[in-house]
């Protein structure tokens, strides 16, 4: 029975006793039952629930799940060698099939559930007490097992996104040990930190669908990752090309196209705010690979397939917490600084430290977060999300970013570097040098391509 139903149903009952003449108090009880059946917290949630938002938000969470798989695993998997691309496709697999059972028992809860600074609580422990009708404060107008959904799509792809780095080398049951403890010690705590109601939310810090979250969280994870695993075998002397890069552009593709959902879907309704964000995740993407080509043309002579692909996905990592705050010739601007700064982070700074991030997840995830974290404290834009940055005469914003960046950093590769150590006491994280030159494909597997 809807509001107005209700109303109908209390005015029927006061003719009716006053006709029967009932006394004054035994109708001032009567009407307070009637307000209290009809006035159930279900209902008054019910009518929060838009459709066309409901709509949006499904297409955006079937597209970042598409960012995952398939999107991410021809990424990764057209970027190692022949004998090395199923077993790069498993660890997204599997990142897939863990995560999305993790968030339903605890994750969500943990993150979203409850807004104490460190956090949340086990209150929706297996999605307890979810209904079709329940919304989540964060999002009022869809339903709660749809926000739920979509914030699943992103433990996932970030858990994920870590295994480029230890690409070729990690032992399958480390990788999942690792993904498990990953994702509930660095993973949870920084959600609920920025997103969760946490204390870096609590002092401003911005990042509209994942900068820190997802990518600086991941970049660092990975690398402090590559570091503590070593470098593969024949690094530095022999080809380590990739497979089959026709793989990685399709997955490229994809995720392009999953970004929409990604970037767009964190306004969490169909409105101004998502197409903005979208076409800044567009252009920050095209301006991204534009000036990576550019830049190999100029010292290569040549444009690379590699370095363009590279570079939009540098851009579409970049503009990530930006997105939602930023103007599209800004996000254009956002995209050609990531190019740059990316470049230089796979080029320069990857050989002189030579720590070997198979597919430079901290090259351009790492650095791209980062970068976008600390510009949208520059670019932040009152009119599109709400604040304002450096350029509008807000330099505190640029400094609560920085201690946002500063303590995702220092989070993710402290805990990472303390669970690569405790895996490693119960398997070894790495496979042997006899199966890592055999590859992974029939090591771990017992599969190969043709």
């Amino acid at each position: 029975m809807g509001a107005l139903s209700c109303r109908e149903a209390t005015s029927a009952a006061l003719t009716e006793a006053r006709s029967a003449k009932v006394s004054h108090a035994y109708l001032g009880a009567g009407c307070a039952a009637l307000a209290t059946i009809f006035a159930t917290p279900a209902l008054a949630q019910t009518q929060t629930i838009n459709t066309a938002d409901t709509a949006w938000m499904i297409v955006a969470t079937a597209l970042v799940l598409m960012m995952t798989i398939p999107g991410l695993a021809l990424f990764y998997s057209g970027m190692v060698r022949k004998k090395n691309v199923l077993a790069t496709m498993a660890q997204s697999l599997a990142a897939v099939t863990i995560i999305s059972i993790l968030w339903v028992a605890f994750g969500y809860s943990l993150v979203f559930v409850g807004d104490g600074p460190w956090i949340g609580t086990l209150d929706r422990w297996f999605l307890a007490g979810m209904t079709m009708d329940t919304v989540n404060p964060a999002a009022k107008t869809i339903p709660e097992a749809l926000f739920m959904l979509y914030q699943m799509t992103f433990a996932i792809i970030t858990v994920a996104l870590v295994a480029g780095s230890v690409a070729d080398r990690m032992r399958f049951s480390a990788y999942l040990l690792f993904s498990i403890g990953w994702f509930i010690f660095v993973y949870i705590p920084l959600a609920h930190w920025v997103w969760g109601g946490g204390f870096l939310g609590s002092v401003g810090v911005l990042d509209f669908a994942g900068g820190l979250v997802v990518h600086l969280s991941a970049g660092t994870g990975g690398l402090v990752a590559a570091k503590v695993l070593g470098r593969r075998y024949g690094y530095g002397t022999e080809n380590l090309s990739p497979f089959d890069l026709s793989l990685a552009v399709v997955g490229t593709g994809l995720l392009w196209v999953g970004w929409f959902g990604f970037n767009g879907g964190s306004a969490l309704g169909a409105n101004s705010r998502a197409v903005m964000a979208i076409i800044a995740t567009h252009l920050a993407a095209c301006s991204g690979a534009l000036t990576w080509g550019a830049i190999e043309w100029s010292i290569r002579r040549k444009p690379s397939v590699l370095g363009m692909i590279s570079g939009a996905v540098a851009g579409l990592g970049t503009i990530t917490p930006a997105s939602g705050f930023v103007t599209p010739w800004q996000g254009i601007v956002i995209g050609v600084i990531a190019g740059l700064v990316c470049f230089w982070a796979c080029t320069w700074l990857k050989h002189r430290f030579r720590y070997d991030d198979s597919l430079d997840v901290f090259g351009v995830h790492g650095i791209g977060g980062l970068t976008g974290t600390l510009l949208t404290g520059v670019f932040a834009t009152a009119s599109i999300g709400g604040a304002s940055g450096l350029i509008e005469g807000n330099p505190h914003l640029l400094l609560v970013q920085l201690y946002g960046v500063a303590v995702t950093l220092v989070w993710s590769a402290g805990v990472t570097f303390v669970l690569l150590k405790l895996v490693s006491t119960f398997v070894p994280l790495r496979v042997s040098r006899e199966h890592e030159l055999e590859g992974l494909d029939i090591s771990q597997h017992g599969e190969a391509l043709q």
